[in-house]
C-alpha cells in the first residue's frame, strides 16, 4: 500500500522549504542540534523483567547499566552501581527498543488525503511529519524503516531527527518508492490529462533496466539508505489493480543487483503472486504486504531466505474504511474491500510454513502511533507472542541489516529500551501501552508520561 503522492514546483528550493518548517514547527534556532538532549553519565534501570529476545525468554528482576547512548552491563537482580541515576522499572517488563519495518511518516491517512495533494506544499507534509515522528517514538518505536515519500523529505526529518532538533524514531528511508509507468508507485495515476505528464526516473518511476540501474544510483546521491521497488498493484492509488504484476523479472534484478551493489537491501511491496514471485526470483530482501502469496511463493520465500512484511494493520483498517462511505475514492474503496481482510489470512499461513517474519505496519495508512495494534492482529493469525516481541525486535533489526547495534538488550549495543506495565507474553494488548521509552540513553517517556527533555 502507498501513500498519495503529490507533485510539486521544483523551481522553488526544496531544502530550504523542509528546513524553514521543520525549524518553524518545532521552535528551535538553527544551531538547535547543540541542544540536543544528552544521556546522563551513568543510568542504571531497575526492571521487574527483561525479555530477552534472542533466546525468546522473559527473565526475572534484571538491572540495565547504560554509560552515554550504549548499554554497559546487563545484570540479573536489582543493583544499584555508584554514582548512576536509578530508575525504578520493577513493576514492568523491559524489552528492546521496538522497531517497525515499514513506515511512511510523512504522510497520513485522512478523509480529504486525495484532495490535499493539490494544496498543500512539501513543507506541510514535513512540518506533519514532526509530530507523527514523536508519536511513534512514544509508542515505544525507536527505530523505524521509512518505505516510500513524496520529494526525498524523509531525509530531512531523518537528518532532523539525528541532530537532536526534533524527538522521533531512528529512521533508515527509501526516499521515493520505485516502480513503473501508471504503476503503484507513478504519483499521477487518475490525474487528467493536462496534469498527467509523463514522471521519469527522478520521479521513481521506470520502464526498462537501464531506468532501473540509474534510478538506484540516483538515490545513493539523494542519500537515501534501502531501496523501495513496487512490482504489484497497490490498493491507495487510483488504477485499476491491486495485485497485477508491474515490474518485469529482469528489471526487479536490475534494481537488486545495482541496489546490493551500493550497500541497498530492496524491500517490494508486492500483493499479487506472480509480483512476488518475480521480487523473490529477483533477489529482493523483503516482501511488504504479500497478500496474494501462495504456497509456491512462500517455498520459495524459505529457500531464498526472504524476509516478509505482512502489515496486517493496513489491511485491517483500510478494509473497514472501506465501508465508510466517501473516505476513499470509489476505484480505491473497492480495491480496499477486497484486498484488506485477506491479509491476516496470509500471515498465519507464512508463518507455519516458516516464512521470516519482520514486524511492519504501513504506518500512515493508518494514523501514527497505533502501531502496537500489528501485535494483536499477528497473534489472532497464530503467530506466539514471543514470537511477534522478536520480530519487531531481533528479527526486524536483521531485516534492517542493524542487529549488531539494534534488536537486543546487551552490552555494547545502542541503550534503546522501553518497557510495558505487565507481561505482554500473558496478554499481548499490554503492547499499546508502553510506559517507558528510552532511545540512546535519552529517556523520552517515564511512567506514561511524555519527557519534555528533547522538545
Amino acid at each position: 500500500m502507498r501513500y498519495p503522492q503529490i507533485q510539486t514546483d521544483r523551481s522553488t528550493s526544496l531544502a530550504a522549504a523542509i528546513a524553514t518548517a521543520l525549524l518553524a514547527a518545532c521552535g528551535v534556532r538553527a544551531a538547535a542540534a547543540a541542544d540536543a538532549p544528552a544521556a546522563p553519565a551513568l543510568t542504571a534501570l531497575q526492571c521487574g523483567h527483561l525479555i530477552d529476545t534472542a533466546s525468546g525468554k522473559t527473565l526475572g528482576a534484571t538491572t540495565i547499566v547504560i554509560e552515554g547512548g550504549h548499554i554497559k552491563e546487563v545484570s540479573s537482580g536489582v543493583q544499584s552501581p555508584t554514582g548512576a541515576k536509578v530508575i525504578d522499572l520493577s513493576t514492568q517488563t523491559c524489552m528492546p527498543g521496538l522497531i517497525d519495518s515499514h513506515t511512511h511518516l510523512t504522510g497520513e491517512t485522512s478523509r480529504t488525503g486525495y484532495i490535499d495533494k493539490f494544496h498543500w506544499n512539501t513543507a506541510d507534509y514535513v512540518v506533519r511529519s514532526t509530530l507523527y515522528a514523536r508519536r511513534t517514538l512514544l509508542a515505544g518505536f525507536t527505530t523505524v524503516r521509512n518505505l516510500g515519500d513524496q520529494e526525498n523529505e524523509s531525509v530531512a526529518l531523518r537528518n532532523a531527527i539525528n541532530a537532536g532538533i526534533i524527538p522521533g524514531p531512528r529512521i533508515y528511508t527509501a526516499g521515493r518508492a520505485m516502480g513503473t509507468t501508471g504503476g503503484h508507485a507513478d504519483p499521477t495515476n487518475s490525474y487528467r490529462n493536462d496534469l498527467i505528464g509523463d514522471p521519469g526516473v527522478s520521479d521513481g518511476i521506470i520502464n526498462n533496466v537501464e531506468d532501473a540501474v540509474k534510478a538506484v544510483r540516483l538515490h545513493y546521491k539523494m542519500g537515501d539508505d534501502v531501496i523501495k521497488i513496487m512490482p504489484s498493484g497497490g490498493v491507495l492509488d487510483e488504477s485499476t489493480s491491486g495485485d497485477n504484476a508491474q515490474m518485469t523479472l529482469e528489471e526487479i534484478k536490475a534494481v537488486v543487483s545495482t541496489a546490493h551493489d551500493y550497500g541497498f537491501a530492496v524491500a517490494a511491496h508486492a500483493h499479487g503472486a506472480e509480483a512476488i514471485r518475480r521480487a523473490v526470483l529477483g533477489g529482493v530482501d523483503s516482501i511488504e504486504h504479500g497478500t496474494f502469496m501462495d504456497a509456491e511463493d512462500m517455498k520459495l520465500m524459505v529457500e531464498h531466505g526472504t524476509w516478509y512484511v505482512p502489515t496486517i494493520i493496513a489491511g485491517d483498517f483500510v478494509a473497514r474504511q472501506a465501508k465508510v462511505p466517501g473516505y476513499y475514492p470509489a476505484q480505491i474503496a473497492a480495491k480496499a474491500a477486497a484486498i484488506g481482510p485477506l491479509i491476516q489470512a496470509t500471515a498465519g499461513r507464512a508463518y507455519k510454513a516458516h516464512v521470516k517474519i519482520a514486524f511492519g505496519t504501513d504506518a500512515a495508512v493508518y494514523p501514527h502511533g497505533q502501531n502496537a495494534h500489528e501485535f494483536e492482529l499477528m497473534v489472532e493469525a497464530g503467530m506466539p507472542p514471543m514470537f511477534t516481541i522478536q520480530a519487531a525486535t531481533i528479527s526486524a533489526a536483521q531485516l534492517l541489516r542493524h542487529d549488531k547495534e539494534l534488536g537486543t538488550v546487551t552490552a555494547g549495543k545502542l541503550a534503546d529500551v522501553v518497557a510495558v506495565p505487565g507481561n505482554p507474553v500473558e496478554d499481548i494488548s499490554v503492547m499499546k501501552r508502553v510506559s517507558f521509552v528510552m532511545k540512546e540513553g535519552v529517556v523520552y517517556k517515564l511512567n506514561s508520561v511524555p519527557v519534555d527533555t528533547a522538545l
